[in-house]
């Protein structure tokens, strides 16, 4: 074992240690109780030899001379006039329950249970003029408690410890009072020992670090615990390289110090039985693997890749750049239209002409309804067909209906309405083919007006159905301009409307049947 100066305790290496130890008493028996008061206690001593068993335990033998009285005052006398003072010769038996604590620390707790085997020489008093009760019994009793080992230096010692200890089994010779008591605690006298001594440790032959090699033979003294030695006391090298095998990953083959005692057969700093690419160029760069360094993991080392951080799990060409399928200069994971060429300025999608987004933003002239119905004019059908094709001939594109009224009339009816003609100019570019999930329609009513509702000119320009075009998977156009679409219950908390006027309404709310939005 390795010396630590200034710590060392009773080990392996130091099994049995001798100590002397001095004790003081305080009694609590059929007499009365004297525990915790400190002043005129009893004093005594005696010596203990303990044995190293293990970090967990030690075995204790302790010889004693134990003195008692009560009171603790000499010559004084309890309130019912009696005392008692005894001298006990004692052996015990014990086992040191010591908590796991490394050797080499300074401080170690421990628990004792002692059986302990009394010759005892008693002396009472029955009343301050009586005559003694002198009596002598030898009897088995015991002492648990526990303490704690100051290690000073490396073969001594310090400890105190406080136990309860028993004289006697069930009798009542010590004091010679009987209190009929029933309890394990109240039938049987008792006191606390308080002890403080020292030990010493017994030393061998010093072998410092235990392998087996006496110090003055040992050309290497501090070879750690349990590493193979020479007949010098110094590890084993196998292979010659001057890496103990203790140390050697490669104890068979000759190799490098920096690498465990391993070769490198292509200098990268990996040892080879770790390196999984053995071969690698002298000057690239490695991982911990041994493999060409691959910082963006895009599976092109960095030495051939000439965009090495592109992000994980986007897919890259041969030079590790990401790949650019319709070649806009977008790149697949950044273009929502990876098949169709388009600036970047349009997240790589082509862009509806201006002529086209004209046909769009001014279909709202053009998309007609019976009055105070949805029902679509005939006159509507062409410019519906013009956004058909439009939609038909940019299918990355989706399309916000919304339609919206003036504020003459219910509230709640202006609602629906609004609702009501979008999808209808919903339902006729779905019955030319549109797929459902590229056209939403929603109705606000008479809440988004853009003119003013007090004349006729301005209601009816409010009287309208926007047709926006945005891209698949970005926010909704309507969304974007007028905001979510409101319902009966959010016109109510406005106060938009009476009671008495949302009432009849039976309908869910307009913004409810519409179908999801996309993404």
């Amino acid at each position: 074992m390795t010396a630590i100066p200034g710590a060392q305790a009773q080990t392996a290496d130091r099994k049995t240690a001798i100590g002397l130890h001095a004790n003081a008493t305080q009694y609590r028996g059929d007499l009365g109780n004297a525990f915790w008061k400190w002043d005129n206690m009893p004093y005594s001593g005696g010596l203990d030899v303990t044995q190293y068993v293990g970090r967990w335990l030690d075995v204790r033998l302790d010889l004693d001379y134990t003195r008692l009285r009560f009171p603790q005052n000499e010559g004084t006398f309890n309130s019912t006039g009696q005392r008692f003072k005894a001298q006990a010769y004692q052996a015990g038996l014990g086992l040191k329950l010591k908590a796991p604590i490394k050797d080499s620390f300074f401080l170690h707790p421990y628990l004792l249970v002692e059986p302990q085997f009394s010759w005892v020489l008693a002396d009472r008093y029955a009343t301050p003029t009586g005559a003694n009760n002198f009596n002598r019994f030898g009897t088995f009793g015991g002492q648990v408690g526990g303490g704690l080992d100051f290690h000073l230096g490396e073969s001594a010692t310090f400890y105190v410890q406080a136990t309860q200890a028993y004289l006697q089994a069930g009798d009542d010779r010590l004091d010679g009072v009987n209190n009929n008591a029933t309890t394990f605690w109240d039938k049987h006298d008792r006191y606390i020992q308080l002890t403080a001594g020292v030990r010493a440790n017994i030393v061998k032959a010093k072998d410092t670090d235990g392998d087996g090699v006496a110090d003055k033979k040992d050309k290497c003294p501090n070879t750690p615990t349990g590493v193979k030695v020479d007949a010098t006391g110094c590890p084993l090298d196998t292979d010659g390289d001057g890496v103990a095998d203790y140390q050697d990953k490669c104890p068979d083959v000759k190799g490098l110090a920096a690498l465990q005692g391993c070769p490198d057969a292509d200098g990268d700093g990996v040892a080879d039985n770790d390196d999984k690419c053995p071969n690698t160029p002298a000057g690239v760069k490695v991982d911990a693997t041994g493999c060409p360094l691959d910082t963006d993991g895009d599976g092109v080392s960095d030495d051939k890749d000439k965009c090495p951080n592109t992000p994980s799990g986007v897919k890259v060409d041969a030079t590790g750049c990401p790949v650019d399928t319709d070649g806009d200069g977008v790149p697949d994971y950044q273009d929502k239209c990876p098949d169709r060429a388009g600036p970047a300025s349009n997240q790589g999608c082509p862009e509806i002409p201006a002529e086209k987004r004209k046909v769009l933003n001014e279909a709202t002239k053009y998309i007609n309804f019976d009055f105070n119905k949805a029902t679509l004019k005939p006159s509507s059908f062409p410019r519906l067909q013009q956004m058909v094709q439009i939609m038909n001939e940019y299918p990355d594109y989706s399309l916000s209906i919304a339609g919206h009224t003036d504020s003459k009339g219910d509230d709640n009816h202006n609602l629906e309405l609004s609702y009501d003609r979008a999808a209808s100019a919903r339902t006729y570019m779905l019955s030319k083919g549109v797929p459902a999930e590229r056209i939403e329609a929603r109705g606000y009513g008479e809440t988004k007006p853009i003119a003013d509702n007090k004349t006729a000119a301005g209601q009816a320009r409010n009287r309208r159905v926007d047709f926006d075009p945005y891209l698949t998977g970005t926010p909704n156009a309507a969304e974007t301009k007028y905001g979510l679409a409101p319902t009966v219950a959010d016109l109510l908390q406005q106060g938009k409307t009476s009671p008495a006027k949302a009432t009849p309404a039976k309908k869910k709310a307009p913004a409810r049947k519409a179908p999801a939005r996309r993404k």
